[in-house]
């Protein structure tokens, strides 16, 4: 061509084709994608925001819907050509402070987002493309607050939430510390904006994902994740109600066992056992639900009991005794809240029974139902009635509001029998004895 505004001129013609994605298949055969993407690395950053606007507009969620062929073809042709690298590599070098050129960063970050709610298995590509780390970059920089720092935490969320390789790509990639870092900035401010607390929201929920990955659970201690998180509690912002989501995943199961003992020992027992006792009241400093905030605090307290060993487990267990039981009456409180939960939704099941119920698709209706956290404050019960005092209590409040000692043996074996996919089979065989020999002892 013979000018660049004509060549210009010549992408903003084609976007009349994101209107018929039925021509999208003719546009990978004319080798169209493939010319497209070529001129990403065009000299004039100009004419690589142009493509990277009709890319955004031929990727649309909407669009793609429309023509199931058209979409395949041109994400497959996208993907062998390596879109992702190329677009990453554009990324690097535009310069927000132009606003046309954040503009195209902004749409880079949807094309992704497009891509990869098309063809979710794709994210793991993407992130090993350079997505990931070109993301970690951009959350460092010292910039203010804006659209695009939102949007990069909001691919960062879907980068991580289903995909393991990306999560531990994100460890390795000093990803912890990066979290970390950009939350600690929440530890005694709130979000000034609505769009701010939904960027501190995307980033709990990336370090939760992350979380899952045993890998990422070391990183999370070393990197004083513990401290900064006991911290948020402590001060009461909005910070409160995702640092404690971030606990209860960093303590869960076998892979929690260190972070445990340091919470133990960095006197998290001091901060977390006043919001056991005590719910806060809603408002718009505790966004989580009083089922939601009771449900990750049991957690937390169970994954301790299992996991705190020595004098952390003894530190714990004196927790239950000290101000005259007033933990073991508020655990009880808190089985009768569930138990009757649970029943209600036992109740509305059987009004609704099919004829061929799936088993499976009932435990998770009752798992929501409250069962869940019904599951984990009858653990607690077993747990602490290894002492032959808290024992005597709990069967003393039993007896007086008609409670039975069986009920809690029911619902604990019917946990044992569904411990799921967390840890690896022998942790599961384990799991299971020790249940069960809690409820024999019970």
């Amino acid at each position: 061509m013979e000018s660049e505004i004509e060549l210009n001129d010549a992408i903003q013609e084609m976007h009349a084709l994101a209107t018929v994605p039925d021509l999208y298949p003719l546009l990978v055969e004319l080798n169209g994608v493939a010319s497209l993407l070529e001129l990403l690395s065009h000299q004039n950053s100009d004419i690589s925001v142009a493509v990277v606007n009709l890319l955004q507009e031929l990727t649309d969620v909407d669009i793609l819907h429309e023509s199931v062929d058209g979409a395949d073809e041109l994400i497959e042709a996208l993907l062998k050509q390596q879109a992702a690298g190329l677009l990453v590599q554009n990324l690097e070098r535009l310069d927000e402070s132009v606003k046309e050129e954040a503009d195209g960063v902004h749409n880079t970050m949807a094309i992704f987002e497009n891509l990869i709610e098309i063809k979710s298995d794709i994210a793991k590509d993407v992130a090993a493309q350079g997505l990931l780390q070109w993301i970690l970059k951009r959350l460092r920089a010292k910039m203010p607050f804006d659209a695009n720092k939102l949007y990069c935490s909001e691919i960062l969320s879907i980068l991580v939430q289903d995909t393991n390789e990306n999560r531990i790509l994100l460890g390795n990639l000093d990803g912890i510390d990066v979290l970390l870092q950009q939350l600690a900035a929440y530890k005694r401010h709130d979000p000034n904006s609505s769009e701010e607390q939904e960027f501190m929201a995307n980033l709990f929920n990336s370090l939760c994902s992350a979380l899952m990955a045993k890998e990422n659970r070391e990183k999370f201690l070393k990197g004083e994740g513990l401290q900064l998180m006991n911290l948020m509690l402590r001060e009461k912002k909005l910070s409160r109600n995702g640092s404690l989501k971030v606990l209860d995943h960093a303590m869960s199961g076998p892979d929690g066992r260190d972070n445990c003992n340091k919470f133990v020992d960095i006197l998290g027992l001091r901060t977390i056992f006043p919001l056991f006792m005590k719910t806060p009241k809603r408002n718009k400093k505790r966004i989580l639900s009083t089922d939601e905030h009771e449900e990750h605090v049991v957690s937390i307290i169970a994954s301790m009991l299992r996991n705190c060993k020595g004098s952390q487990r003894q530190r714990l267990l004196a927790k239950f005794t000290e101000n005259d039981y007033e933990k073991v009456e508020r655990i009880m409180e808190l089985h009768r809240k569930y138990l009757g939960k649970v029943e209600a939704t036992d109740r509305e099941l059987d009004q609704n029974r099919q004829a061929d119920p799936d088993d499976d698709d009932t435990y998770v209706t009752r798992l929501s139902g409250g069962l869940f956290t019904l599951q984990l404050v009858d653990y607690i019960i077993l747990e602490i009635s290894c002492t032959d005092v808290v024992k005597q209590r709990v069967l003393k409040i039993l007896n007086l509001h008609n409670g039975s000692m069986k009920m809690i043996r029911n619902v604990m074996r019917e946990f044992a029998g569904n411990l799921g996919d967390a840890g690896d089979s022998d942790w599961r065989e384990q799991e299971q004895a020790h249940i069960l020999q809690l409820i024999d002892r019970f």
